[in-house]
């Protein structure tokens, strides 16, 4: 592809998939786009042994975009980087095709380990701001992550993760396409665990207090039957006595 189709396509894709755009123009203030493009620029040149070089272009561009992407790493087509501040992307990620990332995204390691220790993240992926993805595994095509979300494993297909260690919370095999971009109605697994404990909770009191009344009950049971015991023993020693 031309360094002019190419273009062209990088503007495609934001105008696509970021409603605040009004002007094709105005894809060349976008910090994604020239991030990109220097990533593409960098990346050749790592590819050659050019490392020096490529690294000077990727650290000028964190400081120009706020977006810091290795030249080692691979990335396909159609990357979309919403605002893109605080984005970081190491050195051995993979990223698919139609893959959207908005502000605050980590795709990082855990460690020093050596080799692939970024994750692989495959086709039509979205990741919500503020998402960290740490160490070596793949999250499947069509999958969601949610925001503020702390992903360490592997995470099927079409799925939804949320959370901090992040949870699967939703995987129906049903395709997210790539205009599906909304962050907020996705599933909250803590807000629907603390509703089971208070749901639990309140069944526990309401056994305490039918427990409370059954004890009071023998208690009082306990306590008459020795005082009628006692009346009728003074009613017939009244009787003898007359």
């Amino acid at each position: 592809m031309g360094i002019i189709s190419y273009i062209k396509e990088e503007m495609k894709v934001i105008r696509e998939r970021d409603p605040a755009i009004k002007t094709p123009w105005e894809v060349f203030l976008y910090p994604s786009f020239k991030a990109i493009i220097r990533y593409r620029i960098a990346h050749k040149l790592y590819k050659r042994g050019h490392y020096f070089l490529a690294r000077w272009i990727s650290q000028r561009t964190v400081r120009k975009t706020g977006i810091e992407i290795h030249p080692g790493a691979q990335i396909g087509k159609g990357l979309f980087i919403d605002h893109g501040t605080g984005v970081v992307i190491g050195e051995t990620a993979i990223i698919g095709d139609n893959v959207t990332i908005y502000q605050g995204v980590t795709l990082g390691g855990t460690g020093k380990e050596q080799g692939k220790r970024h994750p692989t993240i495959k086709d039509n992926v979205m990741i919500s701001a503020g998402a960290k993805i740490l160490g070596s595994f793949t999250i499947g095509e069509n999958s969601k992550i949610g925001a503020g979300s702390v992903v360490l494993s592997e995470v099927p297909p079409n799925s939804t993760v949320v959370g901090v260690p992040g949870r699967v919370v939703k995987r129906d095999n049903v395709k997210i396409p790539r205009e599906d971009l909304d962050q907020v109605h996705l599933p909250d697994p803590v807000l629907n665990d603390l509703k089971r404990l208070q749901k639990e909770n309140q069944l526990l009191i309401k056994e305490l207090k039918r427990v409370c009344t059954k004890v009071d009950q023998l208690e009082l049971d306990l306590f008459e039957e020795p005082l009628e015991t006692v009346g009728k023993a003074e009613e017939l020693r009244n009787k003898s006595i007359k």
